[in-house]
């Protein structure tokens, strides 16, 4: 095992034969997202796809509690929408690179994968769950919406009535559920899961890489994955618009402050039928 440690927020760790693992280590902020982390995936993520020694990625996070608990609210609640709109495009960045490089990525989700955690794990090619973790899409609750892929692929992965009702109620949902639902492929022991999930990363790597490429590249155009443009390009815009508005600094300031957010914002008036 040969580690890196260029990074202030990521470890990496070369496991034999051919298996990275890539860790997001906020350990005291639960590894959220802020823009440091993005830009640290952002860059590990390329080297990885670019080092022909990698023939799998795996993202987790350190310790027991969390995979990434979400984007960085602290960091997040006094954007402009601008700030807010870059800042989702570096998610979405990294989003890209997860499940569009020709290696296969694997989520190895421990813990809590809330928000931008549960989007960054959708993003790999597929979710391996300990027994413990938990997943959510709990951005209306802040008065924001998923900003970093989450509006097109849990719809993609679970159905879009199953995505609707988790999304407009950010309810949490438990490892068994999630597998239940087709959002995590594998649920996996809580003792000895990073060592489990780099089984399964290890029986990958041991196949035909090129082959493992093309069957990654004709399955993401099967599913539309080559075409989502233009489709994560609106949800960016509809993030970032979002900023400023009142139940945004509501939301996320009952969150800094620990309280219950009090919303009144309306919702906009679609235009009848006919």
């Amino acid at each position: 095992m040969k580690e890196n440690s260029t990074f202030s927020t990521l470890k990496t760790e070369d496991h034999m034969p051919g298996v990275r693992v890539i860790t997001i280590s906020r350990p005291q902020a639960l590894n959220a997202l802020n823009t440091t982390v993005l830009s640290e995936l952002n860059h590990a993520l390329r080297s990885a796809a670019e080092d022909s020694g990698v023939r799998v990625v795996v993202l987790t996070g350190e310790g027991p509690k969390s995979f990434i608990a979400g984007a960085d609210i602290l960091e997040m609640k006094d954007k402009s929408p601008q700030e807010a709109m870059r800042f989702a495009q570096l998610g979405h960045d990294v989003g890209k690179l997860l499940e569009l490089m020709p290696k296969p990525t694997i989520a190895a989700v421990n813990g809590f994968a809330l928000g931008g955690g549960c989007e960054m794990a959708m993003a790999c090619d597929f979710i391996v769950a300990a027994e413990n973790a938990v997943f959510a899409q709990p951005e209306v609750g802040l008065g924001i919406i998923p900003g970093f892929g989450g509006t097109l692929r849990l719809a993609r992965l679970v159905g879009i009535a199953r995505a609707k009702e988790l999304i407009f109620s950010g309810r949490r949902i438990q490892a068994g559920e999630a597998r239940e639902i087709g959002l995590v492929a594998r649920v996996l022991p809580q003792e000895g899961f990073l060592a489990q999930a780099l089984e399964i990363a290890t029986l990958i790597s041991k196949n035909s890489a090129p082959a493992v490429a093309k069957c990654k590249q004709l399955m993401n155009e099967f599913s539309e994955s080559v075409g989502l443009n233009g489709k994560l390009d609106a949800e960016v815009h509809a993030f970032g618009r979002l900023f400023g508005s009142q139940d945004q600094r509501e939301g996320m300031g009952a969150f800094a402050e620990k309280r219950k957010p009090s919303f009144w914002g309306i919702a906009p008036n679609s235009a009848s039928a006919g």
